[in-house]
């Protein structure tokens, strides 16, 4: 029960830029993950690909949105970043990349997003 209401306090007062670092770290980690187990774990694989490019669409589906208040370059930088990830993700599941491009990206990303104490780390 209190783990419950924990729950729910901590998502009320989590900002949106807050919640998608925490996302970010979640979709990072299960990459991470699958960085590392035999190729023959192919469920573990694809489905932390899988996460990582329906997170990257999700943004890009965001940023065509014109309620969207991020600056149009910035818009266009992040489609263009779900466009590769789409691709590359791709060349993964057939053996031709490496998971690594993709933990850089995102270890990229949650460098932008983290709160100002946390930038260096």
């Amino acid at each position: 029960m209190m783990l419950k209401a924990y729950a729910q306090t901590s998502n009320r007062t989590e900002t949106p830029r807050e919640m998608e670092y925490r996302l970010f770290g979640q979709v990072t980690r299960a990459l991470m993950h699958a960085a590392t187990v035999d190729k023959s774990d192919v469920k573990t694989r694809i489905d932390a690909l899988d996460w990582n490019r329906r997170l990257w669409s999700v943004l890009a589906t965001d940023c065509s949105d014109s309620d969207n208040q991020l600056n149009n370059p910035l818009k266009a930088q992040i489609i263009s970043i779900s466009l590769f990830v789409g691709r590359h993700s791709s060349a993964v599941m057939r053996g031709e990349e490496d998971f690594e491009t993709l933990i850089d990206i995102n270890r990229s990303i949650m460098q932008g997003l983290a709160p100002q104490g946390q930038q260096a780390a």
